[in-house]
């Protein structure tokens, strides 16, 4: 087994242990919150209980999408299979935003009936377990999802995370309603606020991997970042040229470097290699470089692209 396929591997392994764990505490979650809302006499505490249940579909995806995001490049995929990864998180934040929406038009239609009752302890206590132990996950999942750079996997964390913020105005609003009865309203209005830190969550899930999608390249200071470390090789003259994109969170760059023309072919190659490898050793997580060799022919123009580029 090569040294890709092997670390492709054990990419997976890891998604899929850090997922399935997330399964099992999502299902523990769900069932406990739904038991404990409608026992608890908390709407609040229901609609969490939701909120939990939409997690299990997402690890769903992962799970099923891991098989296939870190297959290496082939025929058809020329690319490899990076933007399954990428379809995967936008997935998470439209479920995440469609279960938002749902949960806020319940509990509006709930404060316009303006019929209920104060929750107890039991659903008070509930909600607590669940911030500790979505918190926790939260930290072991973003962890993983950073060390194997996968992003579905730290979108899949801030699911957790978002799970546990929404169960926090959950707690408040449990506390206040049942200390003041006459405030049985709070626990609607805390069932309106998870759908709102639902929603932002959701945003901040999806927006990146729209991006993705539409090729939207880096950013100017890593556009500057890219130029300084090709001219970090002495024969380089100049950068242009240059376009990104990402993929599965990884940076795919093109770029033409100006060389002297008097140097062979064999040396243009090797300097070309270097530069490469320059790029593959940083630290922006580049997964392929696409190097065009220019013969130095008072590229000025080139040239002043280069420092505005850099100076930017």
């Amino acid at each position: 087994m090569s040294i890709l396929h092997k670390a492709i591997e054990n990419s997976t392994t890891e998604v899929r242990k850090v997922t399935l764990l997330g399964m099992g505490v999502n299902i523990f979650l769900t069932i406990s919150k739904f038991l404990a809302g409608i026992f608890g006499n908390s709407r609040a505490l229901v609609a969490d209980a939701i909120h939990s249940l939409s997690d299990l579909s997402t690890d769903i995806a992962i799970l099923i999408g891991s098989r296939y995001w870190n297959l290496p490049p082939d025929v058809e995929h020329p690319y490899g299979h990076r933007r399954i990864e990428t379809l995967i998180s936008v997935a998470i934040g439209l479920v995440l935003a469609s279960v938002g929406v749902a949960l806020a038009l319940e509990a509006i239609k709930s404060l316009s009936e303006n019929k209920s009752s104060s929750p107890t302890l039991v659903a008070a206590a509930m909600a607590l377990v669940s911030i500790i132990v979505k918190e926790w996950l939260y930290h072991y999942t973003l962890r993983v999802g950073k060390r194997i750079k996968s992003s579905a996997t730290v979108a899949n964390a801030w699911h957790h995370r978002s799970d546990a913020i929404s169960s926090i105005p959950v707690l408040v609003a449990i506390l206040t309603s049942y200390v003041f009865p006459e405030w049985f309203f709070l626990d609607a209005v805390g069932a309106i606020l998870v759908s709102i830190f639902i929603l932002q969550a959701a945003f901040q899930i999806a927006k990146p991997g729209i991006l993705e999608i539409i090729d939207r390249g880096a950013s100017k200071e890593v556009k500057g970042k890219l130029m300084k470390i090709a001219l970090a090789t002495p024969e380089v003259k100049s950068v242009h040229n240059l376009r990104t994109r990402y993929s599965g969170g990884s940076l795919y760059i093109d770029m033409h470097i100006v060389l002297t023309p008097s140097i062979t072919l064999h040396q243009a190659h090797l300097i070309g290699n270097r530069v490469r490898d320059s790029f593959l050793a940083s630290h922006l997580d580049i997964m392929e470089v696409l190097i065009h060799l220019d013969p130095h022919d008072d590229h000025e123009e080139d040239e002043k692209i280069t420092e505005k580029l850099i100076n930017s």
